[in-house]
């Protein structure tokens, strides 16, 4: 069976990942910084020792990437790259903000910009973190770097990831990437493994 690490996880399970992720081909094994969210190993992402080189066939990371420092992300980056195996990949979504910042812009700044399970999200609470978990004393909550698509897939190729599929959707506010440790045989392989993981619109 394939492995893959649930990295800043919270309370989410391998059922809010992607459908493959889900399916009983992979073991999630729950990363998190937070005890709160029972996580099987407890730490942070920016320190991975606990974990042996190439020992994962797959990183997930939803709505985590933003939560450190931008100067602190190239060192995620490379503890990702350390424990994926030669055939490994990464999956990350976060905010996109030039959607975001476009709100902004109209001076929707604390206004409702989508409903979420936690409540209503506004752009101040993409753009500095959940303000009402804030407020009850979960810090790590905190947003301390953001993204658009163009400086997402720039960092992940400086990391040292060698191939980068890119989504960022009509209407929504995040971005998606998908993120090869080794360089893919051709373009059809990448196509595939976006296609499967990344939530592209499929053609009727």
């Amino acid at each position: 069976m394939k492995k893959f690490l649930h990295a800043g996880c919270g309370p989410s399970r391998k059922e809010n990942t992607t459908a493959p992720f889900a399916s009983s081909n992979w073991e999630e094994v729950r990363f998190d910084i937070d005890e709160a969210a029972e996580p099987d190993i407890l730490g942070s992402v920016l320190d991975l020792g606990m974990i042996e080189s190439e020992s994962f066939d797959a990183i997930f990371s939803s709505h985590n990437i933003e939560h450190i420092f931008a100067y602190q992300v190239p060192k995620m980056l490379r503890e990702f790259l350390r424990i994926l195996n030669k055939n490994g990949f990464f999956v990350v979504t976060c905010p996109n903000l030039i959607p975001v910042a476009r709100l902004i812009v109209e001076d929707k700044l604390t206004e409702p910009a989508y409903v979420s399970p936690i409540g209503p999200i506004t752009p101040q609470d993409i753009l500095y973190g959940h303000s009402a978990s804030l407020e009850q004393g979960n810090e790590y909550m905190a947003h301390k770097t953001g993204f658009t698509p163009k400086s997402l897939q720039a960092i992940l190729l400086e990391a040292g990831f060698q191939d980068v599929a890119m989504l960022s959707r009509e209407g929504q506010l995040d971005i998606w990437a998908l993120a090869t440790k080794s360089k893919v045989s051709n373009k059809g392989e990448l196509k595939s493994l976006a296609e499967q993981h990344l939530p592209i619109k499929k053609s009727p």
